[in-house]
């Protein structure tokens, strides 16, 4: 089946020769009108950003996610550090648990580099408390930005081990629908408060996205997932922080006919002076990868409205005002090994030298600031000559 992808290809380029369960399925809804499924057996466009990174990028009938070498015969699904990259997870990142637990753990996170630029984007550095934290990729743009973490929670062991490893270790584990680890989580945080009366606090975080997102099936309230957003909300309600950002998947904004929007942005609205609400694609932010997603940001007191601005074209390849094209899959993952399918990779050597900033980010070579300002430098050139 892989063979027969060719970059940017997908299920249509597999032969009906080769027997499937799963192909027949797709073919027939494909028939019946029920949409294209145009990414499912799909494989990366070398020159383009990755399409999103979900939970399931070990499974070829779910995504986008055969490696873009074709002529190198890279005839394989991406592998756990290359998925990692496509998300800005520098390679000195460390994930722990099962395979099954990391690839949650990657395909979960919001890119760090995304969440740097929004910590940037609102102002003087503070505290913040993280919610359904995962492996931590909000937290970690957050520290790049020199916030300061006060407490983690999320329900799984594993994601919190990859937390504490990279980030922090004040953490509180459990279903933040407990009442014990409620109270423990707003106790660390008004603890914080008064040991740091001049530091503005925030609350991070966004539900699990499973029953919002529209690549489930289960996009109701009857989803007890769907929620969670309460709980932040009372969280929020508790501490009385300085601000929060909530951030989701966009199936969110019409799931219900956007009833269930309404309702979050209401719940939300309830605590804070002002909400923004910012629709975000990852790609405009120098991530190689087109991951949208809604983000509402809940300020005390006068705030800004607008998101931080692009810093790249759009994931379509679209020009906005002259600015860069988005990072492409090759120039993330060019210096990495050659892999045979499965193979793990964790302990093979680069291919090369970085060959792009990208890279040399990943890599250690740059901090996160002198990435942004590389390329700010080439929106700088590019406007110059719009």
């Amino acid at each position: 089946m892989v063979r027969a992808v060719p970059p940017g290809g997908n299920w249509k380029n597999i032969p009906v020769s080769i027997p499937s369960k799963r192909l027949e399925q797709i073919r027939s809804s494909f028939a019946a009108g029920k949409g294209s499924r145009s990414t499912y057996y799909g494989r990366l466009k070398p020159d383009a950003p990755s399409y999103t990174i979900s939970t399931y990028f070990n499974r070829p009938g779910n995504g986008c996610y055969i490696h873009y070498d074709y002529d190198g015969e890279q005839h394989r699904l991406i592998s756990q550090r290359e998925a990692a990259r496509l998300q800005s997870f520098p390679d000195s990142f460390v994930f722990y648990g099962n395979r099954s637990a990391v690839n949650e753990q990657i395909g979960n996170a919001v890119p760090p580099l995304l969440a740097y630029q929004i910590a940037l984007h609102l102002g003087e550095p503070g505290m913040f408390v993280d919610l359904f934290a995962g492996a931590g990729g909000l937290a970690l743009g957050f520290t790049w930005a020199n916030w300061q973490p006060v407490v983690a929670n999320d329900v799984m062991p594993s994601a919190l081990e990859t937390y504490v490893k990279n980030i922090d270790d004040s953490i509180v584990s459990g279903d933040i629908r407990q009442h014990e680890v409620f109270l423990q989580v707003v106790s660390d945080a008004r603890a914080a408060k008064r040991a740091n009366p001049n530091f503005k606090l925030f609350v991070l975080g966004g539900p699990p996205c499973q029953g919002f997102s529209t690549a489930g099936k289960a996009r109701s309230m009857s989803d007890e997932r769907n929620s969670l957003f309460q709980y932040y909300r009372q969280i929020v309600e508790a501490i009385e922080p300085d601000g929060f950002v909530f951030e989701n998947v966009m199936g969110l904004l019409n799931m219900e006919g956007g009833h269930i929007f309404n309702l979050v942005h209401a719940a939300l609205s309830s605590v804070t002076d002002k909400l923004s609400v910012w629709k975000l694609d990852a790609a405009n932010y120098g991530v190689p990868q087109r991951r949208k997603r809604v983000i509402l940001v809940g300020r005390q007191g006068e705030s800004r409205d607008i998101p931080p601005p692009p810093l790249m074209c759009d994931s379509t390849g679209k020009n906005l005002l002259g600015i860069p094209a988005p990072i492409t899959v090759s120039e993330a993952l060019s210096d990495l090994p050659v892999l045979a399918p499965s193979q793990d990779g964790e302990n093979l050597d680069y291919t090369m030298p970085p060959s792009t900033d990208y890279q040399r980010f990943l890599r250690g070579f740059f901090s996160p600031m002198q990435y942004l300002e590389r390329l700010r430098r080439e929106v700088d050139n590019c406007s110059l000559h719009f």
